[in-house]
């Protein structure tokens, strides 16, 4: 194969130092990925200027080449803040009550993705394989087509993917999922919202579906697949062997006095379920007096999005929910509820995991969520945690050992924080084995690898098939 040229909304710079602990899980694969195979990591630098010129800024760190573009206010604010954040983000996981159309918010989308298109196609060489990434870009594979582009393309989409009732509801929804189409791999977390994908191009489009979810679409196949993303095992357990996690690990255990710790880690966002979930322990504070000053929640949300007012009212009211349920529930030497809007370097959060008894990943919708499976990696085999995951995240397809419960059930996930408290030794091992198993053989390399040979042709993969029973 020829060289790999990723593209994303934005790009993570390797540091000149290497600190890979900084950076997510994807970043690390996609870096490694493009440090095997050669290539570009092409997107916006997350920087505003004056006027767009389409200048690219060309830089090498650490064997991966990547290349940025900078935007202008109005680009960012109706591409990004707008079509992005406010209208797609919201749609694709089930919140249609917070989806806004406007007409400036799809055009700005529109010219942004013709930016990206214009900038990335001198970049690209015949032999070349195009990845875009997630749903900022959906349409980008239809502009390059339309300059003339030959190469394979294959999309991810990192979100889920809504039901056809719901995305019906988008303007111009056919015209956005036919550029999709130009990729010749089209590629979900799950097989949920693979399914998803398919019943919208049978029933909405009238396209036929063959058994391996090859699409026929204007004399093209275009296959749609499930490749479960997965953490950067060896990496992330690494980090947490590392002493900078065992640091953070005593730090905490020695800041809580023998309490015991559950733990959530989650970007500021409608979809994670915080709210929820400080109620659903505030009910279990409630229904079990006896636990009074012996239980803490830290909840780790770094802010996003903060441009957008949807985002500005969860922080406000997260931070109205807190001081209630700590005044409620508080002594003079103690809280219940550490709540920090900052991020942390992958190395200390791993030690935060580490000395958690119980990990709380509860969204209402999420397309994987990967803290699940750092929390999983992080564990002492001796003396594992227990996982309280979500039925509604994508991991929980592949997590069957968590403790699964429905995040909007308030009495449900306080009663399930107490069957993980009180869950004995042998159970707690058991389960975190079959769940270690998991994660290490269904890591990011393997996903990476798996889509990577799908996109290389027919003679290089193997594939997988989502049951068509349930599209039909």
């Amino acid at each position: 194969m020829g060289r790999l040229i990723v593209i994303s909304n934005r790009v993570s710079v390797p540091s000149a130092a290497g600190a890979a602990g900084a950076q997510g899980g994807l970043a690390v694969a996609l870096n490694s990925a493009l440090r095997e195979h050669g290539g570009i990591w092409f997107g916006w630098s997350g920087q505003e200027t004056a006027e767009f010129t389409g200048h690219l800024d060309m830089q090498r760190n650490n064997g991966v080449t990547t290349a940025t573009i900078d935007l202008e206010p109005q680009d960012v604010d109706e591409y990004y803040n707008g079509y992005a954040n406010r209208t797609l983000w919201p749609l694709f996981h089930y919140r249609i009550d917070l989806t806004e159309y406007d007409r400036n918010f799809g055009e700005g989308y529109e010219r942004v993705n013709e930016r990206f298109a214009d900038s990335v196609f001198p970049l690209i060489e015949p032999d070349d394989l195009v990845w875009v990434h997630d749903y900022h870009l959906l349409p980008l594979a239809s502009i390059l087509r339309g300059k003339g582009v030959k190469n394979r393309i294959g999309l991810f989409v990192h979100t889920p993917w809504p039901p056809t009732r719901l995305l019906a509801s988008l303007p111009f929804h056919e015209r956005l999922v036919a550029s999709m189409l130009e990729h010749d791999v089209i590629g979900f977390q799950t097989t949920e919202w693979l399914e998803s994908f398919l019943h919208y191009v049978q029933k909405e489009m009238g396209l036929k579906i063959g058994l391996d979810n090859s699409i026929e679409y204007n004399g093209r196949q275009v296959i749609a697949r499930a490749f479960p993303i997965g953490i950067d095992f060896a990496e992330f357990t690494e980090a947490a062997s590392s002493a900078q996690a065992k640091e953070a690990h005593d730090r905490l255990k020695a800041s809580v006095r023998g309490r015991k710790i559950l733990i959530g880690v989650d970007r500021l966002d409608y979809s994670k379920g915080l709210g929820e979930r400080f109620e659903s322990f505030s009910r279990f504070l409630g229904d079990h007096p006896e636990m009074a000053g012996k239980a803490v929640l830290l909840q780790i949300a770094p802010p996003s999005r903060g441009d957008v007012t949807s985002y500005q009212q969860i922080r406000e009211d997260l931070e109205r929910k807190t001081g209630h349920i700590n005044g409620a529930h508080a002594d003079v030497d103690f809280v219940p509820i550490r709540y920090v809007n900052r991020g942390y370097p992958r190395a200390e959060l791993a030690g935060f995991y580490r000395a958690a008894e119980v990990g709380l990943v509860t969204p209402l919708r999420d397309g994987m969520n990967l803290v699940a499976k750092e929390y999983i990696a992080a564990q002492d085999p001796e003396n594992p945690g227990v996982l309280i995951l979500s039925r509604f995240a994508g991991s929980a397809l592949q997590l069957k050992d968590a403790l699964l419960v429905n995040p909007h059930s308030v009495e449900h996930v306080a009663e399930t924080i107490k069957l993980a408290l009180d869950m004995p030794l042998a159970e707690r091992k058991r389960r975190h084995q079959k769940l270690l198993a998991s994660v290490r053989e269904e890591d990011v390399i393997h996903w990476l690898d798996q889509f990577v040979k799908a996109l290389s042709g027919p003679d290089k993969d193997s594939g997988n098939v989502a049951s068509l029973d349930r599209v039909a």
